[in-house]
């Protein structure tokens, strides 16, 4: 999946998590350079138990990826507005485009595995790195996500 914004609650963390715990290959892509700090600092406090779990994570390097889509299965796919936040879950309008068993689909996926060649793959080793203070500023943004 490729998402401007990974400020997931637990439901979703969750069904992520045991996605990639059961064997399912699970990458997300994020931006690397952020357009909103504090969005960026949600999304990257998330990485760490998504990682734990066996997903890979990876960060757009070249700008600002603003692409939201998903593959599954190379059968299933979507594409549109919905960020992976809860302002979009709940509280705006947004759309998208269900992909299944369409050519298109591979299409999408096909444009993940390109992009993926200028991104940047995220360790547990690059979460653990972080200073305490910017640990600290995840975790207080973390508590304000639905407001983003």
């Amino acid at each position: 999946m490729t998402t401007p914004y990974l400020a997931i609650d637990e439901t979703i963390t969750s069904a992520l998590c045991i996605a990639a715990r059961t064997g399912v290959d699970v990458r997300i892509m994020t931006p690397h350079i952020p357009d909103k700090k504090g969005v960026f600092a949600v999304t990257q406090s998330n990485y760490p138990v998504l990682l734990e779990a066996g997903a890979r994570i990876f960060e757009f390097t070249p700008g600002f990826v603003h692409t939201k889509t998903m593959v599954a299965d190379d059968l299933y796919a979507s594409v549109g507005s919905c960020n992976l936040d809860y302002r979009s879950f709940y509280l705006q309008f947004e759309n998208g485009v269900w992909l299944c068993g369409d050519p298109a689909v591979l299409s999408v996926r096909d444009d993940f595995l390109q992009t993926m060649e200028v991104c940047q793959e995220i360790t547990l080793d690059d979460c653990r790195t972080l200073s305490f203070p910017r640990r600290i500023v995840q975790t207080v943004y973390r508590l304000f996500a639905p407001l983003f």
